[in-house]
């Protein structure tokens, strides 16, 4: 399975277990976000630094450049590092067009803070407990590959998700699904539980190929519309320099 991984991709991926074991590794790979009539909205670049871990990828450091399709120029910017969790990045995003800053950060094992300066500048601040199964931000990436045979089996796999401007985490379940949006090999969703959220907050839609790469996104994007509202995209990857291992166990 190997010898063919440099025709596919993947979106983000810990520490290294030990010399014997473990590996430098970097993987690279571009996004393209579109609306539903086929407009770009923007690219993605992402540059990935890990590690492979008996034989698996994990990340260590993620940075995505955020363009616009006429332009080289980067209009915004996140980077996240997997120090404790590879679930659980923390994260510093920046979009100054609309003056808008998050960081989360760890100061402990069961706790992370949230600073938020607002579009319309205000700044906001949470501090937030939350337990071992709470995914942040790029982290959903990883959790499905952490559970890619059960769901491939057809469980619905409970977990947490923070929200971040919002400074709470809500219950969500990774599952199998149908959709029209997308076409994958593997087509799955992580929506939320709760009822007033599931009226509220969209299923997000994932697609996979066999590998366990990410192919496609469907759902809403941290990326502005306006002071308001995100864009909702769909975005599809495509893969430039892959690591020498596996993406699931």
């Amino acid at each position: 399975m190997m010898g063919h991984r440099t025709t596919f991709w993947t979106t983000t991926l810990l520490l290294a277990a030990g010399p014997a074991l473990a590996g430098a590794a970097e993987m690279r790979f571009t996004g393209s976000a579109r609306t539903d009539a086929g407009e770009v909205l923007y690219l993605e670049q992402h540059q990935v630094n890990g590690s492979c871990q008996e034989g698996v990828f994990r990340p260590q450091s993620h940075r995505i450049g955020y363009l616009k399709p006429e332009s080289e120029a980067e209009f915004a910017t996140k980077d996240l590092t997997y120090q404790d969790s590879v679930i659980r990045p923390a994260v510093d995003f920046r979009q100054p067009d609309f003056g808008e800053t998050l960081r989360i950060t760890y100061p402990s094992a069961s706790n992370l803070t949230i600073d938020w300066r607002t579009p319309e500048g205000r700044e906001r601040s949470f501090n937030v407990a939350f337990g071992q199964d709470l995914v942040v931000d790029a982290g959903f990436d990883t959790f499905v590959r952490r559970h890619w045979d059960s769901v491939l089996a057809g469980e619905a796999v409970p977990f947490r998700f923070l929200g971040p401007t919002r400074g709470k985490h809500y219950g969500f379940v990774l599952e199998p699904a149908d959709s029209s949006r997308i076409t994958a090999e593997q087509v799955l969703q992580i929506r939320p539980t709760g009822m007033v959220l599931r009226f509220l907050v969209d299923p997000i839609v994932l697609g996979y190929d066999g590998n366990g790469a990410l192919t496609d996104y469907y759902g809403l994007t941290n990326i502005r519309k306006d002071e308001d509202t995100n864009h909702t995209a769909h975005i599809r990857y495509s893969v430039e320099t892959w690591p020498d291992c596996e993406l699931t166990p």
